[in-house]
């Protein structure tokens, strides 16, 4: 068994579901896994004005529902509390918080599953963190919102998601798997085309965020994406859980051996979906 450690900003709909499905899977047998803890990076009752406001409640109520320690720390009021330093500065010490706040619930390996805050240089580095990245090997980086807007403006042949170790860069580390579906079926061939009838060709850069994200296309893409974030997590999880590949010094082994490269768990995942198993 492994223990995990949870991060979460508990923004949404699908940071529950990431995290209810793993002891779902848990307790039906297919994971080895203990959730040691789960930690946020917003406070229960903090800013109930915030948009995030009432998705971050059914978060917390999902936590304690599901009997797993509970650890937040407010970014905001850990930020104010700070008289000097830049951005470097505030993450290193927040992340010093962090940490001290997580020593005494250990963990094994790290799950970032819409965590929506910087992990420090210190602290990728002294505890292993896995990511799930809304993205490609490879490929852009930043919020899924971000990674949709320059999905929609590049137009690649595919889009999909990862999950990577995490380094001291942002978004960066190797891959451990991946899962991909084409954007040149005929679905999507239909929406970009009737995108470029309504807006032109390159005038979607002149969208406002709020036009952008009811755009049809946008709204298939999270679709398409998410619906695949719940198996290649698991899956990933898994191999972890098995001993298929560990994490020694900040890299990844398999039977002892350097990873090679991440695993392509496209037919895994679209098998999982076809039958409905997630």
């Amino acid at each position: 068994m492994i223990r995990l450690g949870w991060f979460s900003s508990g923004r949404d709909e699908a940071a529950r579901n990431l995290l209810a499905t793993i002891i779902k899977k848990r307790d039906e047998g297919v994971l080895d896994v203990s959730v040691s803890f789960v930690f946020c990076n917003w406070e229960e009752g903090e800013e109930p004005g915030h948009s995030d406001f009432a998705e971050r409640k059914k978060f917390f109520d999902l936590v304690r529902i599901l009997d797993i320690p509970l650890i937040t720390l407010s970014w905001k009021r850990f930020r104010a509390t700070l008289k000097e330093g830049g951005k470097d500065e505030w993450r290193a010490a927040y992340g010093r918080k962090m940490r001290t706040m997580l020593y005494g619930n250990p963990f094994d390996i790290g799950i970032m599953a819409g965590y929506m805050l910087w992990i420090d240089s210190d602290t990728s580095v002294r505890f292993d963190l896995l990511n799930l990245h809304p993205a490609l090997p490879g490929g852009p980086k930043g919020t899924w919102q971000e990674v949709i807007y320059k999905i929609i403006a590049t137009r690649p042949e595919r889009h999909g998601s990862m999950v990577h170790l995490c380094q001291p860069d942002s978004d960066k580390g190797p891959a451990v798997a991946f899962c991909s579906f084409s954007l040149l079926a005929p679905e999507y061939v239909r929406l970009w085309t009737d995108m470029d009838q309504r807006h032109g060709s390159s005038s979607f850069d002149l969208l406002s965020k709020e036009e952008m994200e009811n755009e049809e296309l946008f709204l298939r893409l999270r679709k398409d994406g998410e619906r695949r974030e719940l198996p290649l997590l698991t899956y990933a999880i898994k191999m972890f859980a098995d001993g298929l590949v560990t994490v020694r010094n900040g890299k990844l082994y398999e039977d002892g051996k350097p990873l090679a490269g991440a695993y392509n768990l496209t037919e895994a995942v679209d098998r999982a979906i076809a039958s409905g198993e997630f």
